[in-house]
């Protein structure tokens, strides 16, 4: 395995992730308990450690709470992507009447990428503003890795229900769900039997830290198994309050095989971003 390929990684405008992290000192209603950030340090110094850890390609997912910003933040990502070469490009978007024109935009300048957060932006995924949204990033075949489960609080729009249904609409989407969509692991899972481009990325999932409040079923590792090549690897770096190493262990105890760990860490993305054998990234998305 050439290194690691982490589908869920956050880079932000400065003053945007000071705003993250101050939202998650307050342990706020989205959050509800402590939680230290364990990576707080400047931008430069963050790609430093994440790339010590052998993390070979990355996202830099960010999103929206509000009408207006994601265009902004999109024009950011893109300057971040052209000078950090193993940023996967990434986009962002919310349910406005200008979505499908700046989505498109971002598609065209190259974004291989999105990120949903329907449980912070607050917004039904299957709103008709977003419908033409769904169905161009299904049909250019770009994954956007979305938080649609209710962990760790439960939003209005949150489960498998709303996403569910814009799945419906459009069968062809590239989903990630995020969280392994926790704490409702077994109905993403049955999510991922019924649509075949729908893949679950790790992030959280069977640390110690969520095990604590939205325990994996047990009873779902077989199907967890059964799914290796639809799971990809997700931290959430840097906004984790443990070690970046402990997700890869917590992984590995699951005692999955090595086949499946190899599947999961690198070649899946690898697969899914069409990136080089040595684990940059590449050309268009596969």
């Amino acid at each position: 395995m050439p290194g690691l390929v982490d589908v869920h990684t956050h880079f932000m405008p400065a003053r945007v992730m000071d705003k993250v992290w101050a939202y998650f000192d307050s342990a706020g209603p989205l959050t509800g308990r402590p939680w230290p950030i364990a990576y707080r340090t400047a931008e430069e110094e963050r790609l430093a450690v994440l790339r010590g850890f052998g993390v070979r390609a990355f996202t830099a997912l960010l999103y929206p709470h509000r009408p207006g910003m994601a265009a902004w933040l999109n024009a950011w990502a893109a300057d971040f992507a052209a000078r950090t070469p193993d940023c996967l490009h990434t986009a962002t978007f919310f349910p406005e009447p200008e979505a499908a024109g700046y989505v498109r935009a971002a598609v065209e300048a190259g974004a291989r990428v999105f990120k949903a957060h329907v449980q912070v932006g607050a917004y039904d995924p299957a709103d008709p503003l977003l419908d033409p949204v769904w169905g161009l990033l299904a049909e250019a075949g770009v994954p956007v890795v979305t938080h649609c489960g209710s962990g760790p609080a439960p939003g209005r729009h949150t489960g498998p229900g709303p996403i569910g249904a814009v799945l419906a609409r459009h069968p062809r989407l590239r989903l990630v769900v995020a969280h392994m969509g926790m704490p409702e692991y077994a109905d993403f899972l049955d999510l991922a039997d019924r649509h075949r481009h729908v893949r679950l990325d790790t992030t959280m999932a069977f640390t110690g830290f969520a095990e604590q409040e939205a325990p994996f079923p047990r009873a779902e590792l077989p199907r967890l198994k059964d799914l290796q090549d639809r799971v990809l690897l997700g931290t959430d770096f840097p906004n984790i309050p443990y070690p970046y190493a402990h997700q890869l262990h917590a992984l590995a105890r699951l005692d999955l095989g090595d086949d499946w760990l190899r599947a999961v860490c690198h070649g899946n993305a690898a697969r899914l971003f069409g990136l080089d054998p040595d684990g940059g990234r590449g050309g268009a998305a596969g």
